[in-house]
């Protein structure tokens, strides 16, 4: 399975978006990860379709959005037709998540849930199968910024037997903290996708910046219990 690199820009300057989606393009990057937040899940409040719908003018990556939002359902189709190419969801905000799920599935775009540090994994035991993304939070969802969970280690790691176990290609990405020190413990665990933000942004170059979390990243999953048993 391949290492993923989706950057997040969350903390991004947005007076000069444009310019830097172009350098992470040249990078190399995976996805462009879209933090949405609408101050009621989470206390924070970031942006909307119209912004995305504007990304995807001027890049060719595939949008990642993830939802940190009440009611996620009322946004599919505003995302959807912004041209995104997977829609993120959490757990904690859907009362019937398999119909969640099955909605944004029936749009043509890949699904995603999102579990919160503290939510355990066993709310996914009868949908594993039909996700395309297991995003687990290694921080409190909310702010860009903050220090990597190390207790979510464990979490990351079940999760990846829980996967292999199932017959699963999902990809496990991981949000939250992720730097030059933490990456290679997400992915000794089992993370293939990371969602790489604050520590990334303030690189003065990109470019190189991304080679070297790509390769810490694929040295630790080649090495890693996980990749060989895959």
């Amino acid at each position: 399975m391949s290492i993923k690199i989706a950057p997040s820009i969350l903390n991004a300057d947005f007076s000069n978006l444009g310019a830097l989606i172009k350098k992470l393009e040249s990078g190399g990057a995976d996805d462009i990860h879209l933090d949405i937040m609408d101050g009621n899940f989470v206390p924070n409040l970031t942006f909307g379709p119209l912004i995305v719908a504007s990304l995807r003018k001027i890049t060719s990556l595939p949008l990642d959005v993830h939802l940190m939002v009440e009611n996620p359902e009322h946004y599919f189709k505003a995302f959807a037709e912004a041209g995104v190419k997977s829609l993120t969801i959490h757990s904690e905000t859907c009362t019937h998540l398999h119909r969640s799920v099955q909605l944004i599935k029936d749009m043509g775009l890949k699904a995603g849930v999102a579990l919160n540090p503290a939510t355990p994994l066993g709310v996914l035991e009868y949908i594993v199968q039909d996700l395309d993304v297991v995003l687990l939070m290694t921080v409190n969802p909310g702010w860009g910024g903050q220090e990597f969970i190390p207790a979510v280690c464990g979490k990351i790691q079940e999760l990846r037997k829980m996967l292999l176990n199932a017959g699963s290609n999902a990809d496990l990405q991981v949000d939250g903290g992720i730097n030059t020190t933490t990456i290679k413990a997400a992915v000794d665990c089992g993370a293939n996708s990371l969602v790489i933000g604050s520590a990334l942004l303030k690189e003065k170059d990109l470019t190189k910046a991304l080679e070297d979390y790509r390769a810490v990243a694929a040295e630790a999953a080649a090495g890693s219990w996980w990749h060989k048993v895959k």
